[in-house]
């Protein structure tokens, strides 16, 4: 029998094995080359001594049983090592895990080089972000879109990210960015907080010389990108300069199917004076919320948090920690970076007792009720509850009503439609006069420091 009725007898031996074996014993059965028919014998060569043992020893049976089909008899087989062939697959591997390991070097190097242009911080990746019941359809969507950046059906783009901070909307935005870059390096990314927009939007209108050219190229910075990620669209709120810039860049890229990821601490619909051609296009892609972590996500966290530090935690202390530290991932890991902080430089290992004091556990947490911020605010302005809760448009009214509205919101961070209930309003007006505060204290010294006394005096 020649060669060729060898090689064909063998390919249809190997179509009947691969109907009787395992998907594993077959990624050992294709390498096999058959050399020869003598004797009732069929003989075939391996590169992997593994592959001979593996094979003659757990699937003698299948091969006798698909031989004997296709030759219509028993026969006989033996599969034998060819110690050249061992070697030239040995070298094979070895070049490509020399390519492999040069590729992988490249891409880690052309991140680094595209790290000045993205703006990315490098600890947010997918890797160390703990999925939890409160974040895992955010981190699902967040995925898909760095695996698949502005698909044809523009289903998740843009994908809009909102929650409370210190939930970890920058962690998925920037984790979206890494992955891209690392995986599809060819795509130009680009990160950018809204405040820091706006600024070099005001920079470039100031700046003398040819206002055009240097406009045409702060568009092109944001403009001439395949994914644009933009944090805290929040801050956007009455800047009608750069919500003008905001509405052209999302056309222009949207309409050029490139993928847009936006991050908030509310809802389009909530955010006081967006337009509604923005908020409509916020929304007309995925909107993906953060809640605050559950026991069990916060506990992960801290142990994801403990494995990469040289300090030693017991599973009570992070415990502990996991059940004081509720509100958001910021305040977890600032706990947790505080007494890993205090056992370095005490040289010891955190115990209930260290974690505790540290961090001031001990001490029993005043229990604040939303009317003991009512009536203190009530004290200073020298208002009534009823007169807060009222209709009355008067400044002596609504400046006490909305610091009460605001405090509320900071100390109990109870929802607009729960304080909107106390009041007797609808919760648009709570969310406005929360953020007329917010917006007032940024540049009114006193009234911030009013506020700050406010604040101290309730949580004694």
């Amino acid at each position: 029998m020649d060669i060729q009725e060898v090689a064909e007898i063998w390919q249809k031996v190997k179509q009947e094995l691969s109907e009787s074996i395992s998907e594993s014993s077959m990624m050992w059965v294709e390498p096999l080359e058959p050399i020869g028919f003598e004797n009732n014998c069929f003989t075939l060569l391996s590169g992997h001594s593994l592959a001979v043992n593996l094979l003659t020893k757990n699937n003698r049976e299948d091969f006798l049983t698909a031989f004997k089909k296709i030759f219509g008899k028993d026969v006989e087989f033996e599969i034998l090592l060819d110690e050249n062939l061992a070697k030239k697959i040995k070298k094979e591997k070895e070049r490509q895990a020399k390519r492999a390991q040069k590729d992988e070097e490249n891409k880690i190097s052309n991140l680094s080089q595209m790290q000045s242009f993205s703006n990315l911080n490098l600890k947010y990746k997918f890797e160390n972000f703990v999925v939890g019941s409160n974040n895992e359809f955010a981190q699902a969507a967040a995925m898909a879109v760095a695996k698949n950046p502005a698909p044809a059906k523009k289903g998740y783009n843009p994908l809009f990210i909102y929650g409370a901070s210190g939930l970890g909307k920058t962690h998925l935005m920037q984790a979206i960015g890494h992955y891209i870059l690392f995986n599809s390096p060819k795509l130009r990314v680009k990160y950018i907080k809204t405040e820091d927009f706006t600024n070099d939007l005001t920079d470039n209108l100031r700046k003398g010389g040819d206002i055009n050219e240097r406009m045409n190229r702060f568009r092109q910075k944001y403009r001439n990108v395949d994914v644009l990620l933009l944090d805290d669209i929040q801050f956007i709120e009455s800047k009608e300069r750069t919500m003008e810039e905001v509405f052209h860049t999302f056309d222009s890229l949207y309409n050029k199917n490139k993928q847009i990821v936006i991050t908030s601490d509310r809802k389009p619909e909530d955010i006081p004076s967006l337009p509604e051609r923005l908020s409509s296009r916020f929304s007309c892609g995925l909107v993906v919320d953060l809640m605050p972590p559950e026991y069990e996500t916060r506990l992960a966290i801290l142990k994801n948090l403990a494995d990469n530090v040289e300090v030693k935690f017991s599973n009570e202390v992070l415990e502990l920690i996991a059940k004081n530290f509720k509100k958001n991932v910021r305040e977890l890991e600032g706990a947790f970076n505080k007494i890993c902080a205090y056992a370095t430089i005490k040289e010891l290992e955190p115990n209930i007792e260290t974690t505790k004091h540290v961090l001031k556990l001990e001490e029993k947490k005043k229990t604040i009720h939303l009317t003991d911020i009512v009536n203190k605010v009530c004290d200073e302005y020298k208002v009534t509850e009823e007169d807060l809760k009222s209709s009355a448009r008067s400044q002596s009214i609504t400046i006490p009503r909305q610091i009460a509205i605001y405090l509320i919101r900071e100390i109990l961070n109870l929802s607009y439609e729960e304080i909107a209930e106390y009041f007797n309003k609808k919760h648009p007006t709570m969310l406005y006069g929360y953020e007329q505060i917010k917006q007032k204290i940024r540049v009114d010294n006193e009234l911030k420091s009013k506020i700050k006394k406010l604040k101290t005096e309730i949580k004694k």
